[in-house]
């Protein structure tokens, strides 16, 4: 018998391995620089918090856009950005020494440095939507252009305390758009302290139940404080040339400590599972960093990649989450992959498991054995109870958010509440109606055109050159030096005042209304309840686009690493059935109001189109998190057997006890902004808790081995040309 000559050349050793024992052998080294990184990164993550900020709902390049920049440069004037409330102390508004209190005050607030224009009840002759229907309140507004973070860092703080004395006849409230949002930003960031006050021991507790080891418990919480400090500290990249919203901070901090956790207990997991197989402790590190180092790398992709299509949003609102999603996610992932493997090689006996490694997934063995015998009862009820609690999403309802998203105890929702309470029309919301030529030409144009606008449902009145007209009457002579564009330029434009009752309602309508109604001349149409309706508008018409780009990109990570074409069909059908559950979440709860008194905040009937986008593109992210982790535990144990039941079987036992575990401590990560008073902040927290909580049972327990059971061996086809370009391109074990 002939032996072969040739040598036996070893197969070659994976990088991620080869990373794993570099790791091993200069542990030390690397938990050093780790240490002097994180020292240098924090203090950049210290400001990026200062350098954060809240964005305007506006829509570059729509129509009330450029009515803004028309109001502003042809007839120096434009929407209200402050609104202050004056209260008589005795008698009304009229009072002599009210009425002189009144006008001195629109006269103090003209002469601060930022203030462009002022008018006031007393200063504009008395016109009743300055007037409130019990004559106790009055309202001075200011416009103040210019930067959004100027005017809330630097003008209205100086012009706020000095306004709000009052004196001996009135009281003095402030609110208006600037004000609310200003008030807002504080808020947002006592909310995250509260937060995280509560979630870090809680988490603590949770890590040490699953683990039951201290050094253990702690580890997971030390990467996730790095992943958000490595966040933070990599958001003053885009700092440098993009606003970014301080909501962004809440999503950086909450996503920080939830992933950098669940990618620790991935490689933790796996790192006492190579011990239990009898390797070293290095050895084991090495193991860890090349499997559940793959399973890592691969579900940041995914969370990054489901984050990044908001960058194709062309608002600097969206921008901010997609930029500290992908800086969060490479903080985690780098905390998990570089640091965390050094300490194990140092201190991994002191982590390791005082368990049996089996014993936690004998249950999970056992329900995944029951979900695999009867897929179609198993899957279909799980699958019905889904899309029941989704149901209420079926009645969504788009709006805008107001100063309602602020509790009952900000001053600026106070001023709020009495304006909507007590005066008949929102003479601050009013939309701008400009012309851009010369209106005044046609004898009788502005008239007819004002008083066809005051007959639509839902206005108050018309303020125009010709006069001021309610229902299609003339109420009050016209000033034509107010509504006259300057400097000779031509053209009018006129304010049309909605109701109160309507602003409470849909803005919205009102605004396509105007717009419908045919001019004389050619107008544009600005003013708040214009910039809303066109930021909304232009924000559902690139949903579409949003959706494809995410299902597109989540598509292409997973049959990189899997091969398969129905797999990632699958997830992609599983993850919508879950994140149905959150919206069906958030409608009962938010739009509805129910639970409204438990969590202490105000119903208005609808939801901004903002919060649902931005949860859905995280949510499905983080899905993708648990989907990928169990996916490459179901694969490794498939390419070793070929046997896909005894794989989905195998995989669920060893990783359906970590997912829950992590899909808990997650979910607490974000339940625990429930507390939050912003409103916006809360339904980040809720709908992420509730979405997370049903991917890593429900569907991850039952529906994803009950359909892995019905497609059987289809679950790894793929057509013969992506097959090939797998072989040539995929990224497997």
């Amino acid at each position: 018998m002939k032996t072969d000559p040739r040598p036996v050349v070893a197969p070659p050793v994976p990088p991620l391995r080869r990373l794993g024992h570099l790791l091993a052998r200069r542990r030390r080294p690397v938990m050093v620089l780790a240490l002097l990184g994180a020292v240098v990164l924090a203090v950049l993550a210290a400001g990026t918090v200062s350098g954060l900020s809240l964005a305007r709902y506006e829509a570059p390049g729509s129509e009330s856009d450029r009515a803004q920049a028309e109001l502003a440069a042809r007839f120096g004037t434009g929407s209200a950005d402050l609104v202050l409330l004056v209260t008589a102390r005795n008698g009304t508004v009229d009072t002599p020494a009210v009425a002189a209190s009144g006008r001195a005050l629109t006269a103090r607030l003209a002469a601060f440095e930022g203030v462009a224009e002022t008018a006031s009840y007393w200063s504009r002759g008395n016109p009743a939507t300055l007037r409130s229907e019990d004559g106790r309140h009055a309202l001075v507004v200011a416009r103040i252009p210019g930067d959004a973070d100027r005017v809330r860092s630097e003008i209205l703080p100086r012009i706020i305390p000095e306004v709000l004395r009052g004196d001996a006849a009135t009281t003095v409230r402030a609110g208006g758009g600037e004000e609310v949002f200003r008030q807002t930003v504080p808020l947002a960031r006592q909310d995250f302290v509260r937060a995280e006050l509560v979630v870090v021991p809680l988490v603590l507790v949770l890590l040490w139940v699953h683990l039951r080891r201290v050094l253990a418990a702690v580890l997971p919480v030390l990467l996730g404080v790095l992943a958000m400090v490595i966040g933070l500290a990599l958001l003053r990249i885009p700092l440098l040339y993009a606003d970014l919203s301080t909501f962004a901070l809440n999503l950086t901090l909450a996503m920080g400590l939830g992933l950098g956790v669940d990618y620790s207990l991935f490689m933790i997991a796996r790192f006492r599972e190579e011990v239990a197989l009898g390797r070293d402790r290095y050895e084991a590190v090495a193991r860890a960093v090349e499997r559940a180092g793959r399973t890592v790398i691969f579900s940041g992709v995914t969370v990054a990649a489901s984050l990044s299509v908001l960058l194709f949003m062309p608002f600097d609102f969206f921008r901010s989450f997609a930029y500290a999603g992908i800086a969060v996610v490479a903080g985690g992932v780098a905390g998990a992959v570089l640091v965390l493997p050094a300490i194990l090689a140092a201190v991994g006996d002191r982590v390791l498991s005082r368990r049996p490694a089996a014993a936690g997934g004998t249950f999970w063995r056992g329900l995944a054995a029951r979900v695999m015998r009867r897929p179609v009862v198993y899957g279909g009820v799980a699958a019905a109870v889904l899309l029941l609690l989704g149901s209420p999403f079926l009645g969504l309802r788009f709006g805008v958010a107001d100063d309602r998203v602020l509790p009952v105890s900000a001053p600026a929702r106070q001023t709020s509440d009495v304006i909507r309470a007590e005066f008949p029309a929102e003479e601050t919301d009013a939309l701008q109606i400009v012309s851009t030529g010369a209106a005044g030409a046609a004898p009788g144009a502005v008239s007819g055109y004002a008083a066809a606008l005051s007959r639509l449902p839902g206005v108050a009145q018309v303020d125009s050159a010709a006069g001021s007209y309610a229902a299609g009457a003339l109420v009050s002579a016209g000033d034509p030096s107010r509504f006259a564009g300057a400097g000779g330029t031509g053209g009018t434009w006129l304010s049309v005042v909605p109701s109160a009752e309507l602003m409470e309602g849909d803005p919205v309508r009102l605004v396509h209304d105007v717009r419908a109604l045919r001019a004389p001349f050619e107008v544009l149409v600005g003013g708040y309840p214009a910039e809303l309706a066109d930021y909304r508008q232009a924000v559902i018409e690139r949903l579409p686009t949003l959706l494809g780009l995410i299902l597109a990109i989540t598509f292409a990570v997973l049959f990189l690493m899997t091969g398969s074409v129905l797999i990632p069909v699958k997830a992609t059908v599983l993850n919508l059935l879950s994140l149905s559950v959150m919206f069906g979440a958030l409608v009962w709860v938010y739009q509805d109001g129910n639970l409204s008194g438990l969590l202490g905040f105000t119903p208005t009937g609808t939801l901004d189109p903002s919060v649902p986008i931005l949860m859905f593109c995280v949510a499905y992210g983080l899905s993708m998190d648990y989907e990928v982790f169990l996916l490459s535990l179901i694969k490794e144990e498939y390419d070793l057997t070929g046997d896909t039941s005894g794989a989905v079987v195998t995989g669920l036992q060893r990783g359906a006890p970590l997912v829950t575990a992590a899909g808990g401590i997650l979910a607490v990560s974000f339940a625990a902004y429930g507390t939050a008073e912003v409103v916006f902040v809360q339904m980040l927290g809720v709908g992420m808790a509730v979405a997370i909580l049903v991917d890593a049972t429900v569907i991850r327990a039952i529906l994803v081995p009950a359909a892995m059971r019905l497609a059987g061996e289809a679950n790894w086809w793929a057509p013969g040309p992506l097959r090939r370009l797998h072989d040539r391109v995929g990224l497997s074990g």
